[in-house]
């Protein structure tokens, strides 16, 4: 799996430069200039996977969100309009996601959320993420007057590849009371690489993601703009928040791990108050739900300076929207 998503992405990067330069090599240098624009982001990064959620059944997207463990993110782009339509977009970005089952809201009584409270697993990680997107603005098929761009507002849709890093821990309570984070991939805490468990295979820090989205830019200017979007990542790996499948048996982690892992890996791999003994947290029992990937969504507030000078009339061509003017 992890070799034909490294040819994925290679194939898609080789389209994407292909695809730049032939646009790009009609292009004289004070065109280019005018159709190339920068900028920062920042805003909101939220986790979707199996720790955390709201009160009932366990679901997707918007459903499960906690505003609790929304963390912010930050990051810098580069974007190129070959054609008033389109635009290729590089960014990057660093951000924060999280997720504890104690966030969880209680409905009263014996909720469905009561199996996730009981298993009281929690995470965080650092995002480090590249992307290369495709913007389109549908909207400039519908343009008639280009001289003025100023108060104008455009709506566009993204989708790209991005590759992200990103390196889940777990909290720990050490036997003296104190408590830290530990990085959770080397304990092997669901078994992945152990013999004993083959069809678990050690996962990857580092991972494709599919962003997609949508937002709405506004131009102040010809050469400043704002817009805000939001950008949801498909991923490929349901371990961001290292729960994904069932318990392990914990008399692995002494055959497989050195004493003081094999402790810590114990204690963060089943953190539920009614212990390994009980029905629902032995091993075996569920743990996740691998039947769903890993996810995570970003509601970015972007500034953008263009680069170059002068008024191009390509540049207003592909700015103007008068059927959304204030």
């Amino acid at each position: 799996m992890k070799q034909s998503l490294h040819s994925l992405l290679r194939k898609c990067s080789f389209l994407l430069v292909v695809t730049l330069s032939l646009h790009f090599s009609s292009f004289s240098q004070d065109e280019l200039k005018n159709t190339t624009e920068a900028g920062i982001t920042v805003g909101p990064m939220v986790f979707l996977g199996d720790l955390g959620g709201h009160a009932g059944k366990g679901t997707t997207f918007i459903k499960d969100y906690n505003m609790t463990t929304t963390k912010i993110a930050v990051g810098a782009y580069f974007t190129a309009y070959p054609a008033p339509w389109l635009g290729f977009r590089f960014s990057l970005n660093y951000g924060s996601i999280e997720g504890a089952d104690n966030e969880i809201k209680q409905k009263g009584g014996s909720g469905d959320e009561q199996t996730r409270l009981a298993r009281n697993l929690d995470f965080r990680s650092k995002i480090l993420e590249g992307t290369v997107m495709a913007e389109v603005y549908p909207t400039v098929f519908l343009e008639d007057d280009a001289e003025d761009v100023t108060g104008r507002l455009r709506p566009y849709g993204v989708i790209g590849l991005g590759l992200f890093h990103f390196n889940p821990q777990g909290s720990y309570r050490s036997p003296n009371g104190d408590t830290y984070w530990v990085d959770l991939k080397p304990l092997h805490t669901e078994g992945e690489g152990f013999p004993e468990y083959p069809d678990r295979k050690n996962y990857s820090l580092t991972q494709l993601n599919i962003p997609m989205g949508v937002g709405i830019k506004y131009f102040f200017s010809e050469n400043v703009n704002v817009s805000f979007e939001i950008i949801h990542r498909k991923t490929f790996t349901d371990y961001i928040d290292d729960v994904s499948t069932k318990y392990v048996d914990p008399s692995l982690f002494a055959a497989h791990l050195s004493a003081s892992q094999a402790a810590i890996a114990q204690a963060v791999s089943n953190k539920s108050a009614l212990g390994y003994n009980t029905p629902g947290y032995r091993k075996g029992n569920k743990r996740g739900d691998p039947s769903q990937k890993d996810a995570y969504f970003t509601a970015g507030f972007k500034i953008g300076f263009r680069i170059g000078g002068g008024s191009e009339q390509r540049w207003r061509n592909s700015t103007h929207c008068p059927l959304l003017r204030f």
